[in-house]
């Protein structure tokens, strides 16, 4: 298995590359969204204001794409991903609105120039609200802040106005009002097409699309359907498009906060089936509606056991740390993924043996 890091925008930096190799990455997934244009993630008033959306439907081009490779490369490490699409190139596709033609075509476009660069993975999050609620405490050892969620104790769950997508503003100027009531059918039906059109590119410049379940995986959030809040339900959505570029984003901390299943039989089922791109690798406490993000090592999940049966299905890809606490420190970003990272280089490999792939 593979050892990678997850980086925003804002840290696609010289730095930030020699840091996840100073830490014995090999990869590195990219974040060309930019989340905290115009706000911050975690707000004083409990909820996340992510901004508004920076590049209004221009889409990344292919130098754009093959400069942050080249960059990635020239520290010793490999370009494993893209993670989201910004909401301005996909709002209608997602709301079903009359641009969802043209922005499916801007899509592929995206998706055909990955494949040019050699980018493998394309990561996206069907879901009108995103990730929301979400508010920041010290529940993690000895006081670490990190984030959880509280459901009906958390943030009111404001409906979600025009113009906005995933908490971000895509058109300012959209006239007052609040996205329409739609059924979890009507939404199943739109990631349908989304599929039907777009997993035929990906096979053909061998890119692979990796679905994220919804987090915080709640049935509706701001009075919106979501897709993928029970771990059987992957399967449903590997189901509309069978395929090898019809793949997950396996984030075991929010399949882990689901109230159905367990994650340890979500593992086996997906990775058995080679339908995981990549692993999310990170703990929680307790489900919805009331979970913390933890440490590596201190949650609900047996990561140790987690990594086994991904070693047993034969799966030899990318594990991320994806979100972890903040350790008290002058670079407390830092020094939590830090954490992560050396967690979970030991621990591939006590798994894997002399079978792990070469770590750096």
């Amino acid at each position: 298995m593979k050892l990678g890091l997850g980086l925003y925008r804002r840290m696609l930096t010289p730095e930030n590359f020699r840091f996840a190799r100073q830490c014995g990455c090999t990869h590195v997934v990219a974040h060309l969204v930019d989340y905290f244009q115009g706000g911050q993630l975690h707000g004083t008033d409990g909820t996340t204001h992510w901004g508004v959306t920076p590049n209004r439907g221009k889409l990344w081009s292919e130098e754009e794409l093959a400069d942050l490779k080249k960059a990635v490369n020239a520290a010793g490490l490999e370009l494993a991903a893209i993670e989201n699409f910004d909401p301005a190139f996909w709002y209608d596709v997602l709301l079903d609105g009359p641009e969802k033609a043209a922005q499916l075509e801007g899509l592929k476009t995206i998706i055909r120039r990955m494949g040019r660069v050699g980018i493998p993975v394309m990561g996206y999050n069907f879901s009108l609200a995103g990730v929301w609620g979400h508010v920041e405490g010290d529940a993690a050892r000895g006081g670490a802040t990190s984030v959880g969620f509280r459901g009906p104790d958390g943030p009111e769950e404001t409906p979600i106005p025009h113009g906005q997508i995933w908490n971000m503003v895509y058109d300012p100027d959209a006239p007052p009002g609040h996205l329409p009531p739609i059924t979890h059918e009507q939404l199943w039906a739109r990631v349908r097409g989304f599929l039907e059109e777009l997993v035929p590119v990906a096979e053909e410049v061998g890119v692979r699309l990796a679905a994220h379940p919804d987090d915080p995986p709640m049935p509706t959030l701001r009075g919106t359907p979501r897709l993928v809040y029970q771990p059987h339900m992957y399967q449903r959505l590997l189901d509309l498009a069978p395929s090898r570029a019809n793949g997950l984003e396996f984030c075991l901390g929010t399949i882990a906060e689901m109230t159905e299943g367990d994650v340890y039989e979500a593992t086996r089922r997906y990775a058995a089936q080679d339908a995981i791109a990549y692993v999310h690798f990170r703990n929680v406490r307790g489900k919805v509606p009331c979970y913390d993000e933890v440490f590596i090592d201190e949650g609900d999940i047996d990561m140790l056991r987690v990594l086994q049966i991904l070693h047993e299905c034969g799966y030899n890809g990318l594990l991320i740390p994806d979100h972890t606490p903040s350790v008290a420190c002058d670079a407390p970003w830092h020094a939590g993924m830090a954490y992560a990272l050396g967690y979970m280089r030991a621990a591939i490999r006590a798994v894997c043996g002399s079978e792990a792939a070469p770590l750096a």
